[in-house]
């Protein structure tokens, strides 16, 4: 399997999976959250991850050989939305913080999308 066809593949069901927690969030009622701004959390987390759900699939069906820094950003966008959206979620159901769960995950997307701007100008089409 070719890592585009990964990212596509994560993309979709990352889209999915936001769909899914978006209807969650507009439909759960209020004292099922966690925090009295759960709701507001959980939309939150579900904006990025659609957000870098799109950016993925985009890079799975426009770049046939992406190079090294660009296939790394890509790669670092899946746990970035893991951790930092994860985190998120179970804040908002629980109420309990992960720590540095989220700023990690954030950190990773952050930095993967500095890698993929360096990887654009560096790579020659």
């Amino acid at each position: 399997m070719t890592i585009g066809r990964v990212w596509r593949v994560a993309a979709a069901f990352m889209a999915a999976t936001a769909v899914i927690m978006g209807a969650v969030a507009a439909h759960l009622p209020i004292e099922r959250f966690g925090l009295p701004e759960g709701r507001d959390i959980v939309r939150e987390a579900v904006q990025m991850q659609m957000w870098h759900a799109l950016a993925l699939l985009a890079l799975g069906m426009g770049l046939r050989t992406p190079s090294r820094l660009q296939a790394l950003a890509g790669c670092m966008m899946l746990p970035g939305v893991m951790l930092f959206c994860g985190a998120l979620y179970v804040t908002a159901f629980s109420g309990h913080h992960l720590g540095s769960v989220a700023p990690t995950g954030g950190s990773l997307l952050i930095c993967s999308w500095v890698l993929l701007g360096v990887g654009f100008l560096a790579h020659h089409d």
